[in-house]
């Protein structure tokens, strides 16, 4: 469960592909802890603002803004509008998460004897894994400037996580996920 989402796009008016008898205002969102796609009904009279961090959590009395949680959606789901604010949103909370980013980077695991969970991370390959395992052999990771200054070719580590995260939402196949859920199953739609 999600306690605080993102906002992602924010439709008042309903989703405009809907015959206009469906459409009720919705709210695309993105959780703060697993990075679950949620589609939200918003209480009436509000104003929702893309990027703003809203309670969804079990306290009815501390959701502010949000109704109910309607579900689970796929990235193949979410509006224009979401997909173009994914990434932005996705790598801003890695940056205000940074202590359980840094934590991963300092205890990601092996997957196999031939294949680290580190080189699951776009663009870091085997010579940056090994130096970053070396580093954190000697003293844990402090921040991600602490592994910018100390890896020579690590630049960005939280851009690294984040289009992790959004590789993950995007594509339904991953083998591995490292920061999200699965994609829910096709059976039922929600429209």
């Amino acid at each position: 469960m999600e306690d605080y989402v993102y906002v992602l796009d924010y439709l008042p008016e309903g989703r405009p592909d809907l015959p206009p008898y469906k459409r009720k205002p919705v709210v695309y969102g993105i959780g703060e802890n697993q990075f679950t796609l949620l589609e939200l009904v918003p209480k009436p009279g509000v104003t929702i603002n893309i990027g703003e961090r809203l309670y969804v959590g079990k306290d009815a009395e501390k959701r502010k803004k949000i109704a109910k949680i309607k579900g689970r959606v796929n990235y193949e789901d979410l509006t224009p509008t979401a997909h173009g604010e994914l990434p932005y949103i996705i790598l801003d909370i890695v940056r205000k998460n940074e202590d359980r980013f840094v934590k991963f980077f300092n205890e990601a695991p092996a997957i196999t004897t031939r294949f680290h969970s580190l080189e699951l991370l776009p663009g870091l390959g085997k010579k940056t894994m090994l130096e970053i395992i070396n580093e954190r052999r000697k003293k844990p990771f402090e921040s991600f400037k602490d592994m910018d200054e100390r890896i020579e070719f690590l630049r960005a580590p939280d851009k690294l996580i984040a289009k992790r995260i959004e590789l993950e939402l995007m594509d339904p196949n991953q083998k591995y996920r490292l920061f999200t859920r699965p994609p829910v199953p096709k059976t039922h739609h929600h429209y």
